[in-house]
C-alpha cells in the first residue's frame, strides 16, 4: 500500500515539477543555471559536512561497546539516503537498507534494528527545532507573521505525533506486532522471532533511557540541518542573486519542513519547488529564480545519491554471488 502511494506520489510530484518549470519559463530557468556553469558542481561539496554530522548523530544511538566503525556508518547512511531520495519508498526503504547493510557487515542485528528505529525518530525530532529556527527568522525578518503561525501550529501537531510514536516504541512495538502475528502463525520458529522482537524492544528502551546520548544525537542531527544552509546561500550567490545567511537559513528551514511533511512524494518533487516559489517571493526572489535555485540544490542527487544507489546494487550483487 505504501509503495503504491509512493509511486503515485512520484508521478504526481514529477508532473507538478514539470508543470512549474514550463509555467515559469523553461528557457529563463535554463539560462540562469547555465550562467553559473560548472561552479554549481561545488554545491554538493558544501553540503557534505551536514552529512558527516548526520553520521555522528547516528553514532550516539548504538551501545558504546557495539558501535560500528565510522566507515560502515557512513556508507550505510549514504546508501540509505540515496534509496530514500531516488526510489519511491516513502523514506522507509532507505532505513531498511541501512540496517541490512550493517547486518551483512557483521554487526549485531538487534542493536542495528534498535538504532535504526530510534534514528528515524531522531530525524523527525530534529525537525522541531529546525522549524522553530525558520519560523523565528520569518518573524524576525518581519516577512509573514500569519504564515509563521500556521507553521508553528503544524510543528506542534508534529510534536504530538512524535510523542505518541516514542510512547509506542517504549511500550514494545516489535513485541506487540510479533505477538499478534504469532496468534495466527503456527510455525515452530515463531517463538524465537518473538524473543528477538522483545530483545529489540529492550534495546530501544535502553537507547531512550540514556538521555544524554539521545539528546546529543538530536543536537548533532539539528546541526546537520543548519549546515545545509550553506548550500542555499552559495547557490543564490552563484546564480547571481546573493541573499543574507539569515534569509538562506529561513528559506532552507521552511522548504525542508514542507518537503519532509510531504514524505509520501519521493524527494519532494514539485513540493520543494512549490516551497521555494512561495517563500522565495517573500525575500524578493523571482519565481524563475526560485525554481532555478531549487533545481540547483538537486544537483547533489546526481553527484552523490545516484552513485550511492549504484554502489548499493554492487554490494547486493556481490552478496548474491557469495551466497550461491
Amino acid at each position: 500500500m505504501i509503495r503504491t502511494l509512493s509511486f503515485i506520489g512520484l508521478v504526481l510530484g514529477l508532473f507538478v515539477l514539470t508543470l512549474l518549470i514550463f509555467w515559469q519559463g523553461f528557457d529563463e530557468i535554463l539560462d540562469l543555471l547555465s550562467k553559473s556553469g560548472l561552479l554549481l558542481l561545488s554545491l554538493p561539496i558544501v553540503w557534505l559536512p551536514s552529512f558527516v554530522v548526520a553520521v555522528i548523530s547516528w553514532y550516539y544511538l548504538f551501545p558504546k561497546k557495539t558501535i560500528p566503525p565510522f566507515k560502515e556508518l557512513f556508507l550505510s547512511l549514504w546508501i540509505g539516503r540515496a534509496i530514500n531520495t531516488i526510489l519511491p519508498v516513502a523514506t522507509i526503504g532507505g532505513e531498511i537498507a541501512k540496517a541490512r547493510l550493517l547486518i551483512l557487515w557483521g554487526r549485531p542485528a538487534k542493536n542495528v534494528c534498535a538504532s535504526v528505529l530510534v534514528d528515524k525518530t531522531v530525524q523527525a525530532l530534529a525537525l522541531i527545532p529546525w522549524a522553530i529556527i525558520g519560523t523565528a527568522l520569518l518573524i524576525f525578518l518581519a516577512i509573514d507573521n500569519e504564515l509563521a503561525m500556521y507553521i508553528m501550529l503544524g510543528t506542534f501537531l508534529l510534536g504530538l505525533g512524535l510523542a505518541g510514536f516514542i510512547f509506542v516504541q517504549r511500550a514494545g512495538i516489535f513485541s506487540f506486532f510479533a505477538n499478534i502475528i504469532g496468534k495466527y502463525n503456527n510455525t515452530t520458529d515463531w517463538g524465537e522471532i518473538t524473543l528477538k522482537a522483545t530483545d529489540i524492544d529492550l534495546l530501544v528502551k535502553d537507547i531512550y533511557n540514556d538521555k544524554k546520548r539521545f539528546f546529543v544525537s538530536i543536537l548533532w542531527r539539528t546541526l546537520g540541518l543548519i549546515l545545509q544552509t550553506s548550500e542555499v546561500w552559495l547557490a543564490c550567490y552563484l546564480l547571481g542573486h546573493p541573499i543574507s545567511l539569515f534569509e538562506a537559513l529561513m528559506l532552507k528551514s521552511l522548504t525542508s519542513i514542507i518537503t519532509d511533511l510531504a514524505f509520501i512524494i519521493p524527494n519532494g518533487y514539485g513540493v520543494q519547488e512549490g516551497g521555494y516559489l512561495m517563500l522565495g517571493v517573500l525575500i524578493g526572489l523571482t519565481p524563475e529564480f526560485s525554481l532555478a535555485l531549487s533545481l540547483a540544490t538537486r544537483i547533489r542527487e546526481i553527484i552523490i545519491d545516484l552513485p550511492g544507489l549504484l554502489y548499493w546494487q554492487y554490494i547486493e550483487m556481490n552478496y548474491l554471488r557469495k551466497s550461491e
